[in-house]
């Protein structure tokens, strides 16, 4: 069987980590590198149960989006859960691989699985790397098109609909029935970059933790801007569309998503690597934090 070294070297090929933003640390976690691995699974967070669970069914490599360690530590003892986890992997020989904003960036990763499972065509990065060793325009976020324009909740609901189900649910600001062509998707937090967006002249854009504030000043720039189009005063006059709309959705549900095409593509290159193929396995439990929403 492959070695957790050669594995670790396939997924760093995949989702290289140079596409990391320069605040993110993904890569090896935890592991032996010299280990076989036999069965690697996927999971949003590396939460407890996620691990466990990991542990239970024999897992030689845990592959999650989100970090185990998001902020610096100076310690990993029994004191603490992180320092617990990281025990309970090495006691158990599995190890732990973390995939957050290279795999977001990456061709076949987090922004573009979004994108596609949506329905757009014609994609393109919202926010472009140069990599000129890249066969595929590569960065973070995407933007498309649509097929056909449908209405803001029609497209709202396709994208409830593909989203694995959390209590959070999914958002919508703006007309329910102003029509949508254009979609900028960044799956993770994406409200540091409206100014993109905004660029970008798409409809509508769908992200996840959108706070009041940058929302609530997004919304109300656009529609000022239609208005002021509407009465001829600036470019595209005569123009009153509200752009961007603006779709938000649970963190994890979006990024989770990436795991259709990871799936599929890790054993496929292990394969091609080593001439082993590992099994595979996406733990979709449901990691989104919140297990009530009263409306």
């Amino acid at each position: 069987m492959p070695m957790l070294k050669q594995v670790v070297d396939v997924l760093e090929t995949l989702y290289p980590l140079r596409y990391a933003e320069s605040w993110d640390h993904p890569g090896l976690i935890v592991g032996d590198l010299s280990a076989p691995v036999r069965r690697i699974e996927f999971a949003a967070d590396p939460t407890m149960e996620v691990v466990r669970q990991a542990i239970e069914r024999g897992t030689d490599l845990l592959v999650c989006h989100h970090p185990l360690l998001f902020r610096s530590v100076h310690e990993v003892s029994g004191l603490g859960v992180h320092g617990d986890i990281v025990r309970r992997l090495s006691q158990a020989g599995c190890a732990l691989w973390v995939g957050h904003t290279n795999a977001d960036a990456a061709y076949r990763g987090t922004g573009m699985a979004a994108a596609d499972l949506f329905g757009l065509v014609g994609q393109r990065p919202l926010v472009p790397i140069d990599d000129p060793t890249a066969v595929h325009p590569v960065g973070l976020g995407r933007v498309g098109s649509l097929p056909e324009p449908m209405t803001l909740e029609a497209f709202a609901r396709r994208v409830a609909d593909v989203l694995p189900h959390t209590e959070l649910g999914v958002q919508v600001c703006g007309p329910l029935d102003a029509t949508v062509r254009t979609v900028a998707v960044l799956p993770g937090s994406g409200d540091s970059l409206f100014d993109e967006v905004r660029a970008a002249g798409v409809d509508v854009y769908v992200t996840s933790d959108l706070r009041h504030h940058p929302a609530t000043d997004a919304i109300e720039q656009a529609r000022y801007e239609a208005a002021m189009r509407g009465r001829g005063i600036g470019l595209g006059s005569g123009d009153t569309a509200i752009r961007p709309l603006l779709i938000n959705t649970p963190h994890s549900a979006i990024e989770s998503l990436w795991f259709h095409y990871a799936l599929e593509d890790v054993p496929q290159a292990v394969e091609q690597a080593t001439g082993e193929r590992p099994q595979v396995y996406w733990n979709r439990m449901n990691t989104d934090p919140w297990t009530l929403s009263i409306r």
